[in-house]
């Protein structure tokens, strides 16, 4: 039988078969000899324990779409990242570093700016078209304005999205505006953990009401960039790619070198300043990590 994980914690996986049941699994002791971790999203293959307890094996993992590494995750459709206008102000280099793993992943994104009521025209105006060419689409919006959860599943039903962005954006709202109760099912994990509600976070994909799903994943603060060099970061930068080969030097890393068509593009105003100065602040801090 086949099914999709939908949540993995302490060792158990809970997978949905195709005709609604969820399974609680432990996986095959191949998969530990292996070191090939089940992520949530992953398709597998299992083989029914006990059909009174809903229990079973998962015996086999099905070809992935991708894999994320933080948030670990597999066969995303697309992400929703959410930032928030302000309360708290969005840390930019933290968005773009979220943006480059994403585009490395081969995970489209939508960019959503949330409490839209705290910015004025120009600041959102500003942000959207900073970012309209680093993202599928960017949206600004309001958990309180009318048609917000419309909006939210026409830009996630039928996907499956990975929700994610720093902690108070407002992802609860949006889980719960999407999966009504969902945060009620939240940590509620297997009696035989002995666990409360809570007491642990993970990732959980969560049914959206008219088809799709969407994963939840724990807050975070801070993101490392691993598995890239300083050199490759201007390959994560769409809006540097009509400039490329009209730099002086071919090997032009767009930060000091004489000539620079980026550089221009930046002063003209062709190339967003944030952007730009997210690129220098990313490219130099794994440039330092490089030497150090």
């Amino acid at each position: 039988m086949e099914g999709r994980i939908i949540k993995g914690v302490g060792g158990f996986y809970y997978v949905k078969t195709e005709g609604g049941r969820v399974y609680e699994c432990r996986g095959r002791g191949i998969f530990r000899k292996d070191n090939e971790k089940l992520l949530v999203g992953d398709m597998v293959r299992i083989s029914i324990i006990s059909e009174n307890d809903s229990t079973g094996s998962v015996d086999e993992l099905l070809p992935r779409n991708n894999r994320l590494i933080r948030p670990e995750a597999a066969n995303i459709d697309q992400a929703l990242l959410v930032f928030a206008f302000d309360k708290p102000a969005p840390n930019y280099v933290l968005l773009d570093r979220f943006l480059i793993t994403l585009r490395r992943s081969n995970v489209p994104c939508i960019l959503l700016f949330n409490k839209k009521d705290l910015a004025d025209e120009v600041q959102v105006k500003r942000l959207q078209d900073s970012y309209k060419d680093a993202v599928s689409h960017v949206h600004a919006l309001c958990a309180l304005e009318e048609g917000f959860k419309d909006a939210l599943k026409e830009m996630l039903g039928g996907h499956i999205s990975l929700l994610a962005g720093p902690s108070g954006v407002g992802k609860s709202t949006i889980l719960n505006a999407l999966c009504p109760g969902a945060y009620a099912q939240t940590g509620e994990i297997s009696k035989k953990l002995k666990r409360g509600r809570h007491t642990t976070r993970h990732s959980e994909l969560f049914e959206i009401d008219g088809g799709g799903y969407v994963m939840d994943t724990p807050g975070f603060t801070a993101l490392e960039l691993k598995d890239i060099e300083a050199d490759e970061v201007r390959q994560e930068y769409p809006e540097f790619d009509p400039y490329a080969g009209e730099c002086r030097f071919l090997d032009c890393m767009h930060i000091k070198e004489p000539g620079c068509a980026v550089r221009e593009a930046v002063s003209a105003g062709e190339i967003p300043l944030i952007r730009y100065e997210n690129y220098c602040s990313v490219y130099s801090e794994l440039n330092d990590r490089k030497r150090y």
